[in-house]
C-alpha cells in the first residue's frame, strides 16, 4: 500500500483532506457516530478509519445477544453500584436495542425475540434463592422500563424438556433475544456509505495529535475527533475507567435434533450460550482467570476454550456427539462501572466507549448521543 504522500491530487481531495469529522473505529458506535454526524450535516466530510479489514474489536465477534442484563447480574450490580445507575443503564440498553431495531430493521439484523433464560447450577442454590425473593422487585422496576409486565419469570420445566445436565433452576426474561451480528455490521457499514460516509479500512492510528492523526501511512488532518475503539480504548485514553476484556467463544459442528434452542446466561452472565440454526455458539469464562484476560490480543487460550468444551459436553450437550469447528476472540471495554462512557476530552476530541459486553444493546445508540454532543459543542 503506498504511503499517503503518494496518493494522486484526486485521492487526497476526495479521501483525506478538509476533514470535518473524523471517526477512529468502524464498530457499531464508530459507524452509528458517523451516520449520526452526516445526517446531521450532509455537507460536511465525515471520515472513519478501521484498523482492519472488518471491525477488529467486538462489533462482529460478540455472540448476539440482544440483552439487557440477567436477574442475578442486576442484582449483582446494585451490589457493588448504586440503584439508580444500574436501572438508569438498564434504561440505556433498552432503548438502545429499540433503536438498533428501528435503524436497522428487523430483518436487516435478524432480530429474534427469543427471550433468555438465566440457569443455576446445583451449587448455587443461595443465588437462586436470592433471585427468587428479588424477582417482583426487579419486575416492577423493568416493566417502568420496558412496559412488560413480570419480564422475569420461573421456567420450572426448561431445564428437563431441554436435554441439558447440571443445572436445577432457570429464570426466564421475557425482553432479550438475538441477531446475527455480521448482518447487523453489513446493513449498518451499507447504511454509513449511503448517506455519504468514507470509510478507510486497513489504516491504524497510532497517535493523536492536536489537530490531526498519525497513521501506518502517514498524517490526517481533522477539525473534531471522535474516539471509538471501545475495548481498543487504552492506547489513547490511559486516564479513562476502560480496561479491554477478551471474551473467546466456540461454535460447534451442525447437531442432529438440537434441544437447548434460545439465548442462555449462567454463572452472573460470565457464561452465555445460544443456538445458531443447529450449531451451539458457546463463550465466556475469562472470570477464570480476570487478569490474563485484560487483553486485547485476539488469539484463544487453550485454557478457556477447554474450559467451554468440557462444560457443553458435561452441562449442555451431554447427550449430543459433536465437533467444535469455530473459535475466535473479541475485545469488550469494561471498567469499574458499567454505564458508557461519552464525554468530550478536548476542545475537539471526544470519546464514545466501555460498552461493558452490551454493545448490541447500546452501541447504536451510544453512538447518536456522540454525535449529538459533538454538534452541540461545535462552535
Amino acid at each position: 500500500m503506498l504511503p499517503f504522500e503518494q496518493l494522486s491530487f484526486w485521492e487526497k481531495e476526495t479521501f483525506l483532506y478538509n476533514v470535518d469529522y473524523l471517526i477512529i473505529g468502524s464498530g457499531i458506535v464508530g459507524l452509528s457516530t458517523a451516520i449520526h454526524l452526516k445526517k446531521k450535516q450532509p455537507r460536511k466530510k465525515v471520515l472513519v478509519l478501521e484498523r482492519g479489514y472488518l471491525p477488529s474489536g467486538a462489533s462482529t465477534k460478540n455472540a448476539g445477544f440482544a440483552c439487557i442484563g440477567s436477574s442475578s447480574e442486576l442484582l449483582d450490580d446494585i451490589e457493588n453500584s448504586s440503584e439508580i445507575e444500574v436501572f438508569r443503564t438498564v434504561e440505556k440498553r433498552w432503548k438502545g436495542l429499540l433503536y438498533l431495531r428501528q435503524l436497522l430493521n428487523d430483518e436487516g439484523i435478524d432480530f429474534k425475540k427469543l427471550g433468555s433464560h438465566e440457569l443455576f447450577q446445583a451449587n448455587e442454590k443461595q443465588l437462586y434463592s436470592q433471585s427468587l425473593e428479588k424477582l417482583d422487585y426487579l419486575n416492577r422496576s423493568l416493566e417502568n422500563i420496558t412496559s412488560i409486565p413480570r419480564v422475569f419469570q420461573t421456567a420450572p420445566q426448561l431445564i428437563s424438556k431441554s436435554g441439558m445436565s447440571g443445572f436445577q433452576q432457570s429464570i426466564s426474561n421475557a425482553a432479550e433475544g438475538q441477531i446475527d451480528t455480521g448482518k447487523m455490521m453489513k446493513s449498518l457499514t451499507s447504511l454509513a456509505k449511503s448517506v455519504g460516509v468514507e470509510i478507510l479500512n486497513s489504516v491504524q492510528v497510532t497517535e493523536v495529535l492536536e489537530i490531526e492523526v498519525a497513521t501506518n501511512y502517514g498524517k490526517i488532518r481533522f477539525k473534531k475527533l471522535a474516539i471509538c475503539v471501545n475495548g481498543l480504548a487504552k492506547q489513547f485514553l490511559p486516564n479513562e475507567d476502560v480496561t479491554p476484556a477478551r471474551a473467546q467463544v466456540i461454535v460447534t459442528s451442525p447437531i442432529s435434533n438440537l434441544q437447548p434452542k434460545g439465548t442462555f446466561h449462567f454463572d452472573k452472565g460470565y457464561y452465555y450460550f445460544r443456538n445458531i440454526g443447529d450449531r451451539i455458539l458457546f463463550g465466556g469464562g475469562r472470570n477464570l482467570n480476570f487478569k490474563t484476560e485484560e487483553t486485547d490480543e485476539l488469539n484463544t487460550s487453550d485454557q478457556i476454550t477447554n474450559h467451554l468444551s468440557s462444560l457443553l459436553e458435561t452441562h449442555i450437550l451431554p447427550n449430543s456427539a459433536f465437533t467444535i469447528e469455530h473459535q475466535w476472540a473479541g475485545t469488550m471495554g469494561v471498567g469499574k462501572g458499567k454505564a458508557p462512557i461519552v464525554k468530550q476530552l478536548e476542545d475537539n476530541v471526544y470519546c464514545g466507549v466501555r460498552l461493558g459486553g452490551m454493545g448490541v444493546a447500546i452501541g447504536t445508540i451510544v453512538g447518536k448521543e456522540l454525535s449529538e454532543l459533538i454538534v452541540e459543542t461545535t462552535s
